[in-house]
C-alpha cells in the first residue's frame, strides 16, 4: 500500500478519483509542527536553531498519519509546490521516518489532472532544502522580531501590541498615505469644453436627402454621428498647451468663453491612425488579487481562499505563481476552443515574459485547467462566488490567446481665434480578445469632418473643478503597492493585510485603508528608533535575501546572523532610551460602581475610560473615537428588545466584532452575527447572516 499525503481534505477527494486502490490518500491539514507559542523556540546561541513542537490541536492528526504510515512501504509527499508546501513536506518525512523505515517520495504539480498526477508520480524527487530553508528563514525572522520587538511597545505603549518584520512596512505605506491627505490643501481649476456642430450634417459623398444616424455605417463603411454633433476640449491658448491649473479661477474662465462666443471654428488638423490593442496576460498571484479587489470587490484573502478551492478541485492551476508562463499543451487547447468558437480569425498563440527575475519559468501563471471548460460548462456546481472568480481567470487566459483588437483612433484639432480645441473618438474596427470582455472598450465616434471645414457652435461649457488628494489605499491598490515595492511575496500579501486589521492598527472605511490612532503611534515608534523594521527597501533586501535561500546562493544562519545581531544591539539601547509613550489623562468624571476618579486610559482598541481603583474596581467604558477606530457601522435592524435602537457593529475589547444595540448601556441586547432584518418562521427570533458564505440562520440557539 502507498500512502500519498496532501494539505487539504478537498485535494485529498480530487487525488482519489485519479489513483488506484493500491493509494490511500489522506491529508495533513496543512502544518503539523510549528515554533512553540509558549517561548520564542529559537536556539540563538546555536545558529538559530528553531525548537519545533507539534501543537495540541494537531496531535491526533499526526497520530492518525503515523498508524496509516506504519502500513505503507511508501509515502508519497504531494504537498503544494512552494515554500511553505516544501516545508510541510520535510516536516512529513521527520515525524513520520521512524514509523517503519517507509521510502519517501516528493511529487508536485502545477494543476490537479488525471495526467499532472500521473506525470508527477512517474517523476518523483527529493524534497528541496534551499526551500525548506528559505521558508524556515523567514518564520525565525519573523519569530524574532516579534518575539524581541513586541515586549517593547507593551512596555512603552499598550500591552498587547505586536511588530511584524513585513506587517510594519505595510501599516507605514496607509500611515503615510494618511498624512499626505491631511497636509493636501485643494487647488481651484476650470476645464472649458464646446459642443460643435456640422453646418450640414450630411455626407459629403452623399446625396443631400440621406441622413446617416449616430453610430450607423454606411455602405463604403463611414460612420456619422447623430446631426454632426461633438464636444471638444480647450487644449492650447496662444499655441501653449494648456496644464491641468492654468486656468484657475471663474474670473479666467469667463473671459475666455466670452472670447469664444465671439468667433469662428474652423478644424485645422485631422489625424487618424489604426492602433492594435494587445491582451493583457494571465493572471499571477498579485495580479489576480488586484483584479478580484477592483471587478468583484473580493478581499485578497477571500480571493485565496477561492482560488485555493479552485485549485483542490481541479479546475484551475496553482493560484500561488508570480509567472506568466503557460504550457504549450493549454496554449494548444486555447487555440483550439477559440478556433472553434469564434472563427480562425482570433486565434493568436502567445507566450509571455516574466519581468521579475525570481519567477520561475517552469511554474505556470493562473490559469483554468482545460481551456473548453468555460463558465457556463462548469457554473452548475459552483457557489455564486467562486463562479465569479473562476470567470475572471478563465477569461483572462483565453482573451491572452487571441488576436489583438483593431481600433481606429481620430484626432481632430479646431481652431477658434488664439484658441485651439480638441476631439479625440475611436472606433473598434475588429474587436479581437474584446469579444470575452464585451464593455472592456466603448466607442466615441465622430462625424465625418474635413480640413477647413467652419462649424456651429451649440453652447460653451466651462467647469470648475478642485484638486483632490491622493486616495487611501484600496487593497488592489496596497497589493500593487507592496509588489512595487519588492516587500512579501504572492503567498504573503493576503497574510498582511489580515494581520494588520486584526491587530487595529489599520480599518476599512469605504472599502478603503485608513490608520487607527494605536496604528499611527506604533508606526511612528518604530518608524524613530527601528527604521530598519519599516524600511522599504532595507524590507525588500530581506526579501531577496530569503529568495536567495531558496535559489541555494546563500547560507541562512549567515542572513540570519547578519539581520539579529545590529537588531538585538539596537533593541537593547532603545530599551533605556524610550520613554513611555502614553500616560493617563485625568477626567472630571467619577466611577458609577465605586466614586473613585475615572481615567483615560489608552488600549490596543483605542481610549476609554477606567476606574482608579483597579484591580478593587474593574469598571471600564470605552469611548466613540471619531477616527473610527470603533467600527459602529448601522444595520438598519431595529432592536426588537427595547424597540427604540437600532443594532450596529462594534468590537470588544479583545477585538471581536459584534452587533449591539444602539441606546446601549439602556438596552443591552448583543448578536455575535451579523442580522438580517428577517425574523424566523419558527421562533419568531431575528434570522442572522454567518461565515464566509454569508449563510443564514436562527439568532435563537434554542431554536433548531
Amino acid at each position: 500500500m502507498k500512502l500519498l499525503i496532501v494539505e487539504s481534505p478537498t485535494k485529498s477527494k480530487t487525488l482519489a478519483q485519479y489513483l488506484g486502490d493500491d493509494f490511500e490518500v489522506v491529508s495533513c491539514n496543512g502544518h503539523i509542527r510549528d515554533l512553540p507559542k509558549s517561548k520564542m523556540g529559537i536556539d540563538i546561541e546555536h545558529d538559530f536553531k528553531p525548537q519545533y513542537v507539534i501543537p495540541t490541536k494537531k496531535r491526533k492528526t499526526v497520530t492518525n498519519l503515523k498508524k496509516i504510515a506504519a502500513k505503507a512501504k511508501t509515502v508519497i509527499l504531494a504537498v503544494d509546490e512552494d515554500r511553505e508546501g516544501e516545508a510541510i513536506a520535510w516536516h512529513l518525512e521527520q515525524i513520520l521516518e521512524s514509523v517503519n523505515n517507509p521510502q519517501f517520495q516528493r511529487i508536485a504539480f502545477h494543476e490537479i489532472t488525471k495526467e499532472a498526477i500521473q506525470n508527477a508520480l512517474k517523476n518523483p524527487r527529493d524534497i528541496d532544502m534551499n526551500l525548506v530553508n528559505a521558508q524556515q528563514a523567514r518564520r525565525i525572522l519573523d519569530r524574532l522580531v516579534g518575539y524581541e520587538l513586541s515586549p517593547l511597545l507593551w512596555k512603552k505603549l499598550v500591552k498587547g501590541l505586536s511588530a511584524g518584520r513585513v506587517q510594519s512596512p505595510a501599516v507605514r505605506l496607509i500611515v503615510e498615505r494618511e498624512r499626505e491627505i491631511k497636509k493636501f490643501k485643494p487647488e481651484e481649476y476650470w476645464s472649458i469644453e464646446a459642443e460643435l456642430e456640422q453646418q450640414t450634417p450630411l455626407l459629403s459623398s452623399r446625396t443631400p436627402s440621406t441622413v446617416i444616424p449616430h453610430g450607423v455605417r454606411d455602405d463604403k463603411g463611414d460612420v456619422r454621428d447623430d446631426k454632426g454633433v461633438f464636444t471638444v476640449r480647450l487644449s492650447k491658448i496662444d499655441d501653449k498647451t494648456l496644464k491641468k491649473l492654468d486656468i484657475k479661477n471663474k474670473e479666467q474662465a469667463d473671459e475666455i468663453v466670452k472670447n469664444l462666443e465671439k468667433t469662428e471654428y474652423t478644424v485645422t488638423d485631422i489625424r487618424k491612425k489604426q492602433t492594435m490593442k494587445n491582451p493583457f496576460p494571465p493572471y499571477t498571484t498579485s495580479t489576480l488579487q488586484q483584479a478580484a479587489s477592483r471587478v468583484l470587490n473580493f478581499s485578497a484573502r477571500q480571493t485565496m481562499f477561492i482560488a485555493q478551492q479552485l485549485y483542490e478541485t481541479g479546475l484551475i492551476s496553482y493560484p500561488r505563481t508570480d509567472s506568466l508562463n503557460l504550457a504549450s499543451a493549454f496554449i494548444n487547447q486555447a487555440q483550439q476552443f477559440i478556433t472553434n468558437e469564434y472563427g480562425n480569425r482570433y486565434t493568436y498563440p502567445r507566450h509571455f515574459k516574466t519581468k521579475s527575475k525570481l519567477a520561475q519559468e517552469a511554474h505556470e501563471a493562473i490559469r483554468p485547467t482545460s481551456a473548453i471548460n468555460s463558465p457556463e460548462k462548469v457554473e452548475k456546481g459552483l457557489e455564486k462566488k467562486f463562479l465569479k472568480l473562476y470567470e475572471l481567470i478563465w477569461r483572462q487566459a483565453v482573451a491572452s490567446q487571441m488576436n489583438p483588437a483593431k481600433i481606429d483612433k481620430t484626432s481632430v484639432d479646431i481652431s477658434a481665434n488664439n484658441y485651439m480645441l480638441r476631439a479625440t473618438g475611436s472606433v473598434i474596427k475588429f474587436d479581437g480578445w474584446l469579444k470575452l470582455y464585451p464593455q472592456k472598450l466603448g466607442e466615441k465616434i465622430l462625424p465625418e469632418l474635413s480640413i477647413n471645414e467652419i462649424l456651429n457652435c451649440i453652447q460653451i461649457i466651462p467647469a470648475q473643478h478642485f484638486t483632490e488628494p491622493p486616495p487611501r489605499y484600496s487593497e488592489a491598490r496596497l497589493v500593487k503597492t507592496l509588489e512595487e515595492y519588492g516587500i512579501g511575496r504572492p503567498s504573503t500579501y493576503a497574510p498582511i493585510i489580515s494581520t494588520i486589521l486584526s491587530r487595529n492598527y489599520v480599518i476599512k472605511e469605504g472599502g478603503r485603508f485608513k490608520p487607527t490612532e494605536m496604528g499611527m503611534r506604533v508606526n511612528d515608534l518604530l518608524t524613530k528608533h527601528f527604521p530598519n523594521i519599516v524600511d522599504y527597501k532595507f524590507t525588500a533586501k530581506m526579501e531577496d535575501r530569503l529568495d536567495a535561500i531558496a535559489q541555494g546562493e546563500k547560507d541562512q544562519k549567515t542572513v540570519l546572523s547578519n539581520f539579529y545581531k545590529p537588531f538585538k544591539q539596537t533593541l537593547m539601547q532603545k530599551e533605556e532610551q524610550i520613554e513611555k509613550q502614553f500616560k493617563d489623562e485625568k477626567t472630571d468624571k467619577t466611577c458609577p460602581q465605586c466614586g473613585k476618579d475615572l481615567v483615560i486610559k489608552m488600549g490596543r482598541f483605542g481610549k476609554f475610560l477606567a476606574c482608579t481603583g483597579f484591580p478593587d474596581c474593574r469598571y471600564t467604558k470605552s469611548l466613540e473615537q471619531k477616527s473610527s477606530d470603533q467600527p459602529n457601522d448601522k444595520t438598519g435592524v431595529k432592536c426588537p428588545q427595547c424597540k427604540e435602537g437600532e443594532f450596529i457593529k462594534k468590537r470588544t475589547r479583545k477585538g471581536k466584532f459584534f452587533y449591539g444595540c444602539s441606546i446601549f448601556p439602556k438596552c443591552k441586547n448583543a448578536l455575535w452575527y451579523e442580522p438580517t432584518g428577517d425574523t424566523c418562521e419558527k421562533c419568531g427570533s431575528l434570522l442572522v447572516k454567518f461565515g464566509k458564505d454569508e449563510k443564514i440562520k436562527c439568532s435563537n440557539k434554542e431554536c433548531k
